[in-house]
């Protein structure tokens, strides 16, 4: 299967999805009895159907969470999975219940490797946070249990797999998914052979309490950002870029971070791999490499459930003309793109690359977003004509090779913010390559701005790295504030234009053939 091919969509179990969940369920639970029968799905979509989650690749079930509403005082204590079940196999909810509790989460064999078990446990966390839910309650079965039980107690058991001495497909994922064990529940599922009846009594508190609308059906209005101020050095090979690039992608998620950034062509080095005697040559030699970038790092953004930023690479076309490319890399799988528009002197006389024609906001599941590269953002008509698409955050992922280029990237990036009202998240890279011409010195100090007012810090910098340093930026985003500033702010920058005296038009691209045409954002 190629990442290319995802397309994954996150969203509520309806009962005509019963068969392909009937499907999946005999697959993966082929050892305790296969799926659960339709009028028990039924019922249970009927009584709870916030609970009920499930992962979709085009038509195909690929992921599923079954959750119920249990009473946290009864279920928090020693209980059976009888206790779950009434008469012909009716999944018992509390509608009054002040718990969830998690029944079933399974994934397709053929997907595992994405990390979507992990997405369908952020659901649930998520569900439990908007309902204002005590916790997450769930009965944990220990699969791999029989092949110790000769030497270990279960409780021995559970401890080595703490201590990640041993290695539990249940057990060690729930544990890396912030859950504790409770306690040991004994005959909990007598059928289950591979875990002996034994059971763990898992709990995730939900310390949050701030309810808010349906999440599977609301954006997000708290977006965390991380950046990465990338250090250019020389690499032997694509896969030592790749490997750095994986390290951070990881890191950040770790941080449960939103997005991903990073700088302008940041795998640049890769040119010392060829002669760099001839830069044209030598450009269209890094070119070759983009398209298994963008491939990677889109498995990466759907295997760490990010939203990946990939900086920028050149992009060449099929009559080999050279593009300086941002690829928006989506978690669900999607991939879309945004060309650097005004292309620096530098990149016209060394490395004949072009302007793109295309302008637009990309709606993501943590806001709408624009992406402009660079020398782009030096240019106040585009950002504006963003903000007329109601962007909420505007990445500029950039490079600069001194002080003084730095900070026009800086200032007008900072001014972006206070005009439009809007994030601003400007990423670069640092470092020295002395063997690559036109990379021989960097100058950065990557930065997230703010509009200029009394909900944001007074100087209106949410967050900055050390200057010239290798390091990771995180900074958390209130969209929220973004409203109020826009409606009810000291200054309204974007309610109080003059329109009566002056307009902005996004000129259509085929004025360049001799139209005349001019369409209107």
């Amino acid at each position: 299967m190629s990442i290319d091919d995802l397309h994954l969509n996150l969203r509520n179990l309806e009962p005509e999805d019963y068969p392909r969940l009937k499907a999946l369920m005999d697959a993966v639970y082929n050892d305790i009895g296969g799926a659960w029968e339709k009028h028990t799905i039924d019922r249970l979509i009927a009584e709870f159907p916030d609970g009920q989650i499930l992962i979709e690749d085009d038509d195909r079930i690929v992921g599923i969470a079954l959750t119920v509403l249990v009473d946290y005082e009864t279920f928090s204590n020693p209980h059976k999975y009888d206790d779950l079940i009434g008469n012909r196999e009716i999944i018992l909810n509390n509608a009054e219940g002040d718990a969830l509790y998690g029944l079933d989460v399974l994934i397709d064999p053929a997907y595992r490797g994405y990390r979507l078990g992990r997405r369908l446990y952020e659901a649930r966390k998520d569900l439990c946070r908007s309902m204002n839910l005590r916790a997450i309650l769930a009965g944990g079965r220990i699969p791999n249990y029989y092949e110790h039980a000769d030497e270990l107690s279960p409780t021995e058991y559970i401890e080595q797999v703490s201590r990640k001495e041993i290695h539990d497909p249940i057990l060690s994922f729930q544990l890396a998914n912030d859950f504790l064990v409770k306690r040991l529940l004994k005959k909990y599922l007598p059928e289950d052979e591979r875990s002996q009846g034994y059971a763990t009594l898992l709990e995730w508190n939900n310390i949050l309490y701030e309810p808010v609308e349906r999440v599977l059906h609301s954006r997000k209005t708290q977006v965390r950002v991380g950046a990465v101020q990338w250090q250019m050095r020389e690499f032997a090979s694509v896969e030592q870029v790749l490997q750095q690039v994986e390290f951070y992608v990881d890191a950040m998620a770790d941080y449960q971070s939103d997005f991903a950034v990073f700088p302008e062509l940041f795998n640049t080095p890769l040119m010392a791999l060829t002669d760099q005697s001839d830069q044209r040559k030598a450009i269209h030699f890094l070119a070759g490499f983009t398209e298994r970038f963008r491939a990677e790092i889109s498995r990466m953004a759907v295997s760490y459930n990010i939203n990946i930023i990939a900086g920028s690479m050149v992009e060449e076309d099929d009559e080999e003309r050279l593009y300086n490319v941002s690829y928006l890399c989506h978690r669900d799988g999607s991939v879309e793109r945004q060309a650097k528009l005004h292309i620096t002197p530098q990149e016209r006389r060394d490395w004949i690359v072009e302007g793109g024609d295309e302008l637009q906001v990309f709606e993501t599941d943590a806001g709408r977003i624009g992406i402009l590269i660079c020398y782009d953002v030096e240019f106040p008509e585009l950002p504006r004509l963003l903000a007329e698409q109601d962007m909420d955050i505007l990445f500029v992922p950039f490079w600069t090779d001194t002080k003084n280029s730095y900070l026009r990237v800086r200032h007008c990036s900072q001014a972006r913010a206070i005009e439009n009202e809007c994030y601003v998240v400007a990423c670069g890279s640092v470092g020295n390559v002395p063997s690559i011409e036109n990379l021989d010195i960097q100058y950065a100090q990557s930065s997230v701005f703010s509009p200029s007012d009394f909900a944001f810090p007074h100087d209106a910098v949410m967050s900055e790295t050390t200057p010239n340093t290798e390091m990771v930026m995180f900074s958390d985003l209130d969209l929220t504030r973004l409203r109020i500033v826009r409606s009810e702010g000291s200054v309204t920058n974007l309610k109080d234009r003059r329109k009566d005296l002056f307009d902005l038009r996004w000129r259509d691209w085929s004025w360049k053939s001799g139209a005349s045409s001019q369409d209107s954002v």
